[in-house]
């Protein structure tokens, strides 16, 4: 499967390279194909860079790993992503009176607002419940870390799953894309004691089931 990662961040970057791992073909969506780190991590996995609109016309899947703060006007930049599998990974944050916060939710959310802006894409979120460190490493915890996954579409979700449960996680549907509203805010949770709470970065949820 080709797999487009729309920038190569922290979260991009890890996203690519587990799925390289297991065999897919990774495209970056890039605005400048020859920054060092692009070209060394396109060499380093066996991946290619082109333009973000490039990368989206050729992947089967496309994962948008992108700030916030400029992801309207870089998805709507595109193209034209009807019946296309789009994984919005982003959680809309935002500095709200001094403390990180999400922009919008609980009556809407990011992945809400990212289908708004690619009409007839089949968007599907996930994989933004944990940070970018703990996206390949799921296969090293003791108990799988669980992944949530929400979207309209059955087969879009199915072939999500297959994609998260490649990285070592358990998926499970949350439901439809709505569900990004409680997705977004769990999002929050993790940010909240990685960051704030003493917890680190080195930690994922996951699902502990009672002995029958």
């Amino acid at each position: 499967m080709k797999i487009a990662v729309i920038e190569a961040g922290n979260v991009g970057s890890a996203l690519g390279t587990g799925w390289a791992k297991a065999g897919h073909g990774i495209i970056f969506g890039v605005r400048d194909v020859n920054k060092p780190n692009v070209k060394a991590l396109c060499a380093q996995i066996g991946a290619t860079a082109t333009s973000p609109a490039d990368a989206a016309r050729q992947g089967d899947v496309v994962i948008l790993a992108l700030p916030w703060g400029v992801a309207e006007n870089a998805v709507k930049a595109l193209g034209d992503l009807k019946d296309k599998i789009v994984i919005d990974s982003m959680n809309p944050l935002a500095m709200k009176d001094g403390s990180l916060g999400l922009e919008r939710g609980y009556t809407t959310s990011g992945a809400e607002t990212v289908a708004s802006w690619l009409p007839g894409a089949k968007v599907v979120k996930t994989f933004n419940q944990v940070g970018a460190e703990m996206m390949m490493a799921g296969a090293s915890f003791a108990t799988r870390p669980v992944m949530f996954v929400a979207g309209d579409d059955d087969s879009a979700k199915s072939t999500v799953t297959r994609l998260v449960s490649e990285l070592g996680f358990e998926a499970l549907d949350a439901g439809a894309l709505k569900q990004a509203r409680i997705l977004e805010p769990f999002a929050m949770v993790w940010i909240n004691q990685a960051l704030f709470r003493g917890l680190g970065r080195n930690w994922a949820f996951g699902v502990i089931r009672a002995q029958k």
